[in-house]
C-alpha cells in the first residue's frame, strides 16, 4: 500500500521523503513545457538525482498555454507535439502514468464544444500507446465536474482516467461540496492531488494548513476506489503534510521504512 503515495518534486524535501518513507515521486520540472528544450541536460540531470533508488514515478506533462481544445487548430497541434514530446520523456524515466490539464479557461471556451475536441484529441493520442499506460486528467479551473466527465466518458478508454485535485475544486468549484465533486468522481479516479488553501488563492499549502478538512475525502476515496493513487502537491516542504497522514490514520499510505 505504501506506493500508492507520491510526493510532488516541487517539494524541496521531495526525493529525501520518497527514501524514508519509500513512497514515489511526481516529476513536476516539465509542467513548463520549454524546460523539455532549454537547459534541458540540467533538468534530465537533476531528474536522475531525485528517482535513484525511487520505484513509483509519476510524470506530469506540460500545461502552460497547451490547449487540446483550442479553438485555433495551429494552437491545438502544439499541444499535440508538446505531449508526444512528454509521452517520450515520461518513458525514459520509467514510469507510465501521466497527469495533464484539460486547458479549460472559463468564459473563453463553450463547454459542450471543448468537450466534443478534446475527446477527439486524447482518443486520437491514446491510439498508439501501450496496455500499460496510465493518462490522467486533472481539474484546474473548470467550475463542475460535468464537462471533464463528459471527455472522460467520451473517450471511452479504460487508461484514461481523473486525477482528482481537491484544492483546485475548493477555489474554483464552489457551487458545489467538495464531498459532491468525490462523489461524482469517484467511477472515474485514478489519481489525487492533495493540498490545502483556504478557498481563496490556489497556495498549495500543506495539508494541515487551510480551510479544507481533507480527511473524510480522502476516505471517501480510498474506500471506493482502492486502486486510486495519491500526490501530495505542496509548495515549499512536504514532511508536515506526511506526518498529517500518518497522524490521521493513513499509515497505508505512507508508513516510516524502518518503522
Amino acid at each position: 500500500m505504501i506506493n500508492k503515495l507520491h510526493i510532488s518534486t516541487i517539494a524541496e524535501d521531495a526525493a529525501e521523503l520518497a527514501r524514508e518513507y519509500k513512497l514515489g515521486l511526481e516529476v513536476t520540472e516539465f509542467c513548463t513545457a520549454f524546460n523539455m528544450d532549454r537547459d534541458f541536460e540540467t533538468w534530465d540531470r537533476q531528474i536522475y538525482e531525485k528517482i535513484q533508488d525511487v520505484d513509483k514515478l509519476v510524470f506530469h506533462a506540460p500545461f502552460n498555454e497547451l490547449c487540446p481544445g483550442a479553438i485555433d487548430p495551429l494552437i491545438a497541434e502544439v499541444a499535440k507535439r508538446r505531449y508526444a514530446q512528454a509521452y517520450q520523456l515520461m518513458r525514459g524515466y520509467r514510469t507510465a502514468t501521466m497527469i495533464v490539464h484539460s486547458g479549460f479557461i472559463p468564459m473563453v471556451y463553450h463547454e459542450g464544444w471543448f468537450a466534443e475536441k478534446s475527446i477527439r484529441f486524447w482518443s486520437e493520442f491514446l491510439a498508439d500507446k501501450p496496455e500499460d499506460f496510465r493518462l490522467y486528467l486533472e481539474n484546474v479551473m473548470e467550475p463542475s465536474p460535468d464537462m471533464l466527465l463528459e471527455i472522460v466518458r467520451g473517450v471511452d478508454d479504460s487508461r484514461f482516467r481523473m486525477c482528482l485535485d481537491i484544492g483546485h475544486a475548493a477555489i474554483v468549484g464552489k457551487s458545489l461540496s467538495l464531498a459532491e465533486w468525490v462523489e461524482r468522481f469517484l467511477p472515474f479516479i485514478g489519481h489525487v492531488h492533495l493540498h490545502n488553501n483556504h478557498a481563496e488563492r490556489d497556495t498549495h499549502s500543506a495539508l494541515d494548513d487551510g480551510t479544507i478538512d481533507l480527511a473524510p475525502l480522502i476516505r471517501m476515496v480510498a474506500d471506493s476506489v482502492p486502486d486510486a493513487t495519491f500526490t501530495i502537491e505542496t509548495a515549499g516542504c512536504a514532511r508536515s503534510s506526511v506526518e498529517w497522514l500518518l497522524g490521521n490514520g493513513f499509515d497505508k499510505l505512507a508508513r516510516k521504512v524502518d518503522s
